[in-house]
């Protein structure tokens, strides 16, 4: 069993940010203290679990003492590293921290790439995206970066065209060519997998798809690449905490032929490294 304390959304959600915020500045924070063991706060798929990897089998070798506290939403480990609760997060990519800190006024860091969850298109009504009927309804997450990526993928493969430029802040108003008259349907990122039974087709993340016993390499219709995609997952921490030597003990060590062989082992392809 891993020995790994999990919070919920339930208990957190309730003034995480507002409290979090303003506790910034404590010196008496668990990421102050570089002496004791770093806490990480991170996704229990597949982040938790590749902490728990380094913890169990590399961690003690490289002096390095490390807790792994798992959250289930997308805001907590942010506030959480900002005010000092945990020392580093584990959760996110480059452009949704970047979009973090934008609206919430935090100064969390990108220390190390780690890996990709890469997003696919899937269906239970087609075995090929060019199957796909005229007026089919595909989901895609509705917040912001991964929306936009969902539709990056989408162009990419030939099957809608965008506006040069938008990047992940891409929304179905920038589609620009629409062949198949594709109808969008909006949902939280959780329950595209959820849909499938109900569109024609969805772009799932990766994490959400290892949930839902997909398999990406095999049952994706497209899928996104590893090489050169800007939304790897990442350890980040408070700025100015990148040289605490237990942060550059744990990037040395995530970025490790040991986790590299890990990923690929473990995941067969649902979590591709980035290093």
């Amino acid at each position: 069993m891993r020995n790994t304390a999990k919070i919920t959304t339930a208990v957190l959600a309730a003034g995480t940010l507002t409290l979090g915020l303003s506790a910034c500045g404590s010196d008496q924070d668990s990421a102050s203290d570089t002496s004791g063991p770093l806490v990480v706060a991170a996704s229990p798929t597949p982040h938790a679990e590749i902490l728990d990897y380094v913890k169990d089998n590399l961690a003690k070798d490289a002096g390095l003492d490390l807790e792994v506290k798992e959250f289930t939403d997308y805001v907590t480990p942010n506030t959480a590293t900002e005010d000092g609760s945990v020392g580093a997060n584990y959760f996110q990519t480059q452009p949704y921290l970047d979009d973090f800190n934008k609206k919430n006024g935090t100064h969390i860091v990108s220390v190390v790439d780690v890996h990709l969850e890469p997003l696919g298109l899937y269906s239970h009504k087609v075995k090929k995206a060019d199957d796909l009927k005229s007026g089919a309804t595909v989901a895609v997450p509705n917040d912001t970066v991964n929306e936009g990526r969902a539709l990056q993928l989408l162009a990419a493969n030939g099957i809608i065209g965008l506006k040069d430029g938008v990047g992940t802040a891409a929304t179905p108003a920038d589609i620009t060519k629409n062949p198949k008259n594709l109808e969008f349907k909006e949902l939280e990122a959780a329950q595209t997998p959820r849909s499938l039974d109900d569109v024609d087709a969805a772009v799932v993340n990766g994490n959400y798809a290892i949930e839902a016993d997909l398999k990406p390499a095999e049952d994706a219709l497209v899928l996104e690449s590893a090489k050169g995609n800007p939304n790897s997952n990442l350890l980040a921490v408070k700025e100015g905490h990148e040289d605490d030597p237990r942060v550059t003990k744990l990037a040395k060590l995530l970025n490790s032929p040991e986790v590299k062989k890990f990923i690929e082992d473990k995941y067969a392809g649902a979590v591709l490294p980035s290093f």
